[in-house]
Protein backbone atom coordinates (compact mmCIF):
# COMPACT_ATOMS: atom_id res chain seq x y z
CA UNK A 1 0.00 0.00 0.00
CA UNK A 2 1.10 3.59 -0.55
CA UNK A 3 2.97 5.61 2.04
CA UNK A 4 0.23 8.24 2.17
CA UNK A 5 -2.42 5.62 2.97
CA UNK A 6 -0.25 4.09 5.69
CA UNK A 7 0.48 7.52 7.08
CA UNK A 8 -3.25 8.20 7.31
CA UNK A 9 -3.78 4.98 9.28
CA UNK A 10 -0.95 5.89 11.64
CA UNK A 11 -2.39 9.35 12.23
CA UNK A 12 -5.81 7.90 13.00
CA UNK A 13 -4.30 5.32 15.35
CA UNK A 14 -2.47 8.06 17.20
CA UNK A 15 -5.84 9.59 18.07
CA UNK A 16 -7.85 6.41 18.70
CA UNK A 17 -5.29 4.00 20.12
CA UNK A 18 -6.41 1.42 17.55
CA UNK A 19 -4.38 0.36 14.51
CA UNK A 20 -6.15 -1.99 12.10
CA UNK A 21 -4.72 -2.89 8.72
CA UNK A 22 -6.09 -6.18 7.40
CA UNK A 23 -6.04 -7.76 3.95
CA UNK A 24 -3.35 -5.45 2.60
CA UNK A 25 -0.67 -7.95 1.60
CA UNK A 26 1.81 -6.63 4.16
CA UNK A 27 5.00 -8.67 4.32
CA UNK A 28 6.38 -7.04 7.44
CA UNK A 29 5.22 -5.45 10.67
CA UNK A 30 4.88 -1.74 9.79
CA UNK A 31 7.99 0.00 11.19
CA UNK A 32 5.99 3.24 11.36
CA UNK A 33 4.23 1.83 14.41
CA UNK A 34 7.31 2.36 16.54
CA UNK A 35 6.14 5.97 16.80
CA UNK A 36 3.03 4.75 18.61
CA UNK A 37 4.47 2.38 21.20
CA UNK A 38 3.06 4.50 24.02
CA UNK A 39 -0.33 5.08 22.33
CA UNK A 40 -1.71 1.85 20.97
CA UNK A 41 -4.10 -0.38 22.87
CA UNK A 42 -5.21 -2.50 19.90
CA UNK A 43 -3.30 -3.79 16.86
CA UNK A 44 -4.94 -5.93 14.18
CA UNK A 45 -2.79 -6.99 11.23
CA UNK A 46 -4.73 -10.10 10.29
CA UNK A 47 -4.90 -11.55 6.78
CA UNK A 48 -1.51 -10.36 5.61
CA UNK A 49 1.77 -12.11 4.78
CA UNK A 50 3.87 -11.12 7.79
CA UNK A 51 6.60 -13.68 8.53
CA UNK A 52 8.10 -12.25 11.72
CA UNK A 53 7.67 -9.64 14.44
CA UNK A 54 10.49 -7.13 15.06
CA UNK A 55 11.89 -7.90 18.54
CA UNK A 56 13.09 -4.35 19.17
CA UNK A 57 9.69 -2.81 18.47
CA UNK A 58 7.10 -5.36 19.57
CA UNK A 59 8.06 -5.36 23.24
CA UNK A 60 7.66 -1.61 23.60
CA UNK A 61 3.87 -1.40 23.27
CA UNK A 62 3.45 -0.96 27.00
CA UNK A 63 -0.29 -0.15 26.86
CA UNK A 64 -1.28 -2.81 24.31
CA UNK A 65 -4.29 -4.90 25.37
CA UNK A 66 -5.23 -6.66 22.12
CA UNK A 67 -2.97 -8.07 19.39
CA UNK A 68 -4.34 -9.94 16.36
CA UNK A 69 -2.19 -11.44 13.64
CA UNK A 70 -4.48 -14.14 12.31
CA UNK A 71 -3.80 -15.61 8.88
CA UNK A 72 -0.20 -14.55 8.46
CA UNK A 73 3.02 -16.54 8.02
CA UNK A 74 4.57 -16.34 11.47
CA UNK A 75 6.88 -19.24 12.34
CA UNK A 76 8.27 -17.97 15.65
CA UNK A 77 7.44 -15.38 18.29
CA UNK A 78 10.17 -13.19 19.78
CA UNK A 79 10.80 -13.32 23.52
CA UNK A 80 10.23 -9.57 23.61
CA UNK A 81 6.53 -10.13 22.94
CA UNK A 82 6.30 -11.33 26.52
CA UNK A 83 7.12 -7.82 27.78
CA UNK A 84 3.54 -6.76 27.03
CA UNK A 85 2.38 -6.79 30.64
CA UNK A 86 -1.09 -5.36 29.85
CA UNK A 87 -1.91 -7.69 26.94
CA UNK A 88 -5.29 -9.33 27.52
CA UNK A 89 -6.08 -10.82 24.10
CA UNK A 90 -3.66 -12.51 21.72
CA UNK A 91 -4.99 -14.05 18.51
CA UNK A 92 -2.56 -15.85 16.20
CA UNK A 93 -4.82 -18.28 14.35
CA UNK A 94 -3.64 -19.85 11.11
CA UNK A 95 0.07 -19.20 11.23
CA UNK A 96 2.98 -21.67 11.31
CA UNK A 97 3.92 -21.61 14.98
CA UNK A 98 5.47 -24.74 16.49
CA UNK A 99 6.07 -23.45 20.01
CA UNK A 100 5.71 -20.44 22.30
CA UNK A 101 8.54 -18.38 23.79
CA UNK A 102 9.92 -19.76 27.05
CA UNK A 103 8.95 -16.48 28.76
CA UNK A 104 5.33 -16.63 27.59
CA UNK A 105 4.23 -17.01 31.20
CA UNK A 106 5.18 -13.38 31.77
CA UNK A 107 2.02 -12.25 29.95
CA UNK A 108 0.29 -12.13 33.31
CA UNK A 109 -2.73 -10.08 32.16
CA UNK A 110 -3.62 -12.44 29.29
CA UNK A 111 -7.26 -13.57 29.32
CA UNK A 112 -7.87 -14.94 25.81
CA UNK A 113 -5.41 -16.86 23.67
CA UNK A 114 -6.22 -18.17 20.17
CA UNK A 115 -3.69 -20.40 18.41
CA UNK A 116 -5.99 -22.40 16.17
CA UNK A 117 -4.54 -23.71 12.92
CA UNK A 118 -0.86 -23.71 13.83
CA UNK A 119 1.68 -26.54 14.14
CA UNK A 120 1.87 -27.03 17.89
CA UNK A 121 2.66 -30.64 18.83
CA UNK A 122 2.17 -30.32 22.57
CA UNK A 123 0.18 -28.37 25.13
CA UNK A 124 2.45 -25.38 25.90
CA UNK A 125 3.49 -25.72 29.57
CA UNK A 126 3.91 -21.93 29.81
CA UNK A 127 0.11 -21.59 29.88
CA UNK A 128 -0.03 -23.14 33.33
CA UNK A 129 1.46 -20.05 34.99
CA UNK A 130 -1.11 -17.65 33.50
CA UNK A 131 -3.57 -17.19 36.36
CA UNK A 132 -5.99 -14.86 34.56
CA UNK A 133 -6.28 -16.90 31.38
CA UNK A 134 -9.97 -17.66 30.71
CA UNK A 135 -10.19 -19.02 27.15
CA UNK A 136 -7.61 -20.98 25.16
CA UNK A 137 -8.15 -22.19 21.60
CA UNK A 138 -5.60 -24.80 20.45
CA UNK A 139 -7.83 -26.41 17.84
CA UNK A 140 -6.49 -27.59 14.49
CA UNK A 141 -2.95 -28.24 15.67
CA UNK A 142 -0.94 -31.47 15.92
CA UNK A 143 -1.24 -32.19 19.63
CA UNK A 144 -1.22 -35.93 20.40
CA UNK A 145 -1.49 -36.14 24.17
CA UNK A 146 -2.44 -34.04 27.18
CA UNK A 147 0.16 -34.32 29.98
CA UNK A 148 -0.21 -34.14 33.77
CA UNK A 149 0.65 -30.43 33.75
CA UNK A 150 -2.84 -29.75 32.36
CA UNK A 151 -4.13 -29.92 35.93
CA UNK A 152 -2.44 -26.58 36.64
CA UNK A 153 -4.38 -24.70 33.97
CA UNK A 154 -6.66 -21.96 35.27
CA UNK A 155 -8.76 -21.65 32.10
CA UNK A 156 -12.55 -21.69 31.94
CA UNK A 157 -12.71 -22.93 28.34
CA UNK A 158 -10.20 -25.16 26.55
CA UNK A 159 -10.67 -25.93 22.86
CA UNK A 160 -8.65 -28.92 21.60
CA UNK A 161 -10.85 -29.82 18.64
CA UNK A 162 -9.29 -31.30 15.51
CA UNK A 163 -5.94 -32.38 16.90
CA UNK A 164 -4.52 -35.92 17.06
CA UNK A 165 -5.14 -36.52 20.74
CA UNK A 166 -5.23 -40.16 21.82
CA UNK A 167 -4.27 -39.77 25.49
CA UNK A 168 -5.48 -37.40 28.21
CA UNK A 169 -4.06 -37.22 31.70
CA UNK A 170 -6.54 -37.78 34.51
CA UNK A 171 -5.17 -34.53 35.95
CA UNK A 172 -7.44 -32.63 33.59
CA UNK A 173 -10.14 -33.20 36.19
CA UNK A 174 -8.12 -31.11 38.64
CA UNK A 175 -8.44 -27.87 36.66
CA UNK A 176 -10.14 -25.64 39.23
CA UNK A 177 -12.04 -23.40 36.81
CA UNK A 178 -12.48 -25.55 33.70
CA UNK A 179 -16.14 -25.50 32.63
CA UNK A 180 -15.97 -26.13 28.88
CA UNK A 181 -13.77 -28.81 27.30
CA UNK A 182 -13.85 -29.33 23.54
CA UNK A 183 -12.27 -32.52 22.20
CA UNK A 184 -14.10 -33.06 18.93
CA UNK A 185 -12.49 -34.86 16.00
CA UNK A 186 -9.50 -36.35 17.77
CA UNK A 187 -8.25 -39.93 18.08
CA UNK A 188 -9.69 -40.82 21.47
CA UNK A 189 -10.81 -44.32 22.39
CA UNK A 190 -13.48 -44.35 25.08
CA UNK A 191 -11.02 -46.02 27.46
CA UNK A 192 -8.69 -43.04 27.12
CA UNK A 193 -11.31 -40.53 28.28
CA UNK A 194 -10.75 -40.09 32.04
CA UNK A 195 -13.88 -41.10 33.93
CA UNK A 196 -13.12 -38.41 36.50
CA UNK A 197 -14.22 -35.85 33.91
CA UNK A 198 -17.73 -37.15 34.55
CA UNK A 199 -17.51 -37.78 38.25
CA UNK A 200 -14.95 -35.46 39.76
CA UNK A 201 -14.44 -32.22 37.82
CA UNK A 202 -15.92 -28.77 37.35
CA UNK A 203 -16.63 -29.42 33.66
CA UNK A 204 -20.23 -28.70 32.63
CA UNK A 205 -19.88 -28.88 28.85
CA UNK A 206 -17.95 -31.64 27.14
CA UNK A 207 -17.77 -31.89 23.33
CA UNK A 208 -16.44 -35.24 22.11
CA UNK A 209 -18.16 -35.91 18.80
CA UNK A 210 -15.98 -37.37 16.05
CA UNK A 211 -13.69 -39.59 18.12
CA UNK A 212 -13.21 -43.36 18.03
CA UNK A 213 -16.32 -44.23 20.04
CA UNK A 214 -20.06 -43.76 19.93
CA UNK A 215 -21.49 -41.05 22.13
CA UNK A 216 -24.04 -43.47 23.60
CA UNK A 217 -21.17 -45.57 25.01
CA UNK A 218 -20.53 -42.84 27.55
CA UNK A 219 -23.52 -44.14 29.51
CA UNK A 220 -21.54 -47.28 30.26
CA UNK A 221 -18.82 -45.41 32.12
CA UNK A 222 -18.62 -46.07 35.84
CA UNK A 223 -20.01 -43.17 37.81
CA UNK A 224 -22.21 -41.92 35.02
CA UNK A 225 -25.46 -42.64 36.90
CA UNK A 226 -24.14 -41.94 40.39
CA UNK A 227 -22.82 -38.41 40.23
CA UNK A 228 -23.77 -36.96 36.85
CA UNK A 229 -26.79 -36.19 34.75
CA UNK A 230 -25.74 -36.10 31.11
CA UNK A 231 -27.97 -34.85 28.33
CA UNK A 232 -27.09 -34.89 24.66
CA UNK A 233 -27.93 -31.66 22.88
CA UNK A 234 -28.01 -31.37 19.10
CA UNK A 235 -27.64 -28.06 17.36
CA UNK A 236 -26.79 -26.95 13.86
CA UNK A 237 -23.72 -25.13 12.70
CA UNK A 238 -23.90 -22.39 10.11
CA UNK A 239 -23.10 -24.97 7.42
CA UNK A 240 -26.12 -27.05 8.55
CA UNK A 241 -23.95 -29.90 9.84
CA UNK A 242 -24.96 -31.32 13.19
CA UNK A 243 -22.83 -31.10 16.32
CA UNK A 244 -23.37 -33.00 19.57
CA UNK A 245 -22.50 -31.74 23.04
CA UNK A 246 -22.75 -33.58 26.31
CA UNK A 247 -23.92 -31.28 29.07
CA UNK A 248 -22.84 -32.60 32.45
CA UNK A 249 -24.50 -31.40 35.65
CA UNK A 250 -22.85 -32.87 38.73
CA UNK A 251 -24.80 -33.37 41.89
CA UNK A 252 -24.54 -35.11 45.25
CA UNK A 253 -27.22 -37.01 47.11
CA UNK A 254 -27.41 -36.22 50.79
CA UNK A 255 -28.94 -38.52 53.37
Amino acid sequence: MGNSALRAHVETAQKTGVFQLKDRGLTEFPPELQKLTSNLRTIDLSNNKIESLPPVIIGKFTLLKSLSLNNNKLTVLPEELCNLKKLEMLSLNNNHLRELPSTFGQLTALKTLSLSGNQLQALPPQLCSLRHLDVVDLSKNQIRSIPDTVGELQVIELNLNQNQISQISVKISCCPRLKVLRLEENCLELSMLPQSILSDSQICLLAVEGNLFEIKKLRELEGYDKVCISVLHHCSRSDNSEITYMNIDSYRTYA
